[in-house]
């Protein structure tokens, strides 16, 4: 798609910046790049609020009344060219975080359903899932939860029909290009494959996520 990066007004109250059409491991990376050259932009400059970067765009919150949405869309529109050259990379010492799994059972009830639909053993899912490196392409949602990415092709799979009200904290979950752990309970409609002991959330660490964009994350399979 040209017109990329594109800079609208979101609402009354916010600027959008649209990176990609589609969300990749380096599209995060840019938007992670874009996402810093605009809060160095904004500068605590009164009636700009937080910078938020997604998977392929950039947020800008505003004051509605002052500065205005007018006024945010011309200070973003002055940092053109927002893309330079490497910031779709990621840094190449970023940390490598392993998370220890117990899969299916009790702690995975989707990983028999998962490798029925995409048409592998249970074992095979399991192994499939480790053996990627996973890059925390950003983080929303809950406190501390990360969307990592790629999740390899042979385990894409759509979300569930419908979510679960109550997700046990630690739960290792799939849908679409990604994988997640779920910091805390809470509601959610990913497949639920396994679970993990380690807390990616707590307020009392700084920082409280144990996982920031551009972390890298391995799954180390744990005996039942």
């Amino acid at each position: 798609m040209s017109g990329l990066p594109l800079v609208v007004a979101f609402g009354e109250a916010a600027v959008l910046v649209t990176l990609s059409t589609e969300a990749s491991v380096e599209s995060a990376a840019l938007a992670q790049s874009v996402a810093r050259r605009v809060r160095a932009a904004v500068g605590g400059r009164p009636g700009r609020g937080g910078v938020v970067p997604a998977a392929a765009s950039v947020l800008l919150h505003v004051d509605p009344v002052d500065p205005g949405v007018d006024a945010a869309l011309s200070l973003v529109h002055e940092l053109a060219p927002l893309r330079e050259p490497g910031d779709d990379e990621w840094p190449a010492d970023s940390p490598l975080i392993e998370i220890p799994v117990r899969y299916g059972g009790d702690r995975g009830p989707d990983l028999a359903a998962v490798a029925e639909q995409v048409g592998l053993s249970p074992e095979d899912v399991i192994e499939t899932h480790a053996a990627a490196t996973y890059r925390a392409l950003f983080l929303g949602f809950a406190p501390g939860f990360a969307c990592l990415g790629p999740l390899p092709d042979r385990l894409v799979v759509s979300r569930r029909p419908s979510p679960r009200v109550r997700l046990p904290a630690g739960s290792v979950a799939i849908a679409g290009p990604h994988t997640a752990v779920y910091p805390i309970e809470s509601p959610g409609a990913w497949h639920i494959c396994g679970r993990t002991s380690v807390p990616l959330w707590d307020p009392r660490r700084e920082p409280p996520a144990l996982l920031e964009p551009g972390t890298r994350v391995r799954f180390i399979p744990e005996s039942r």
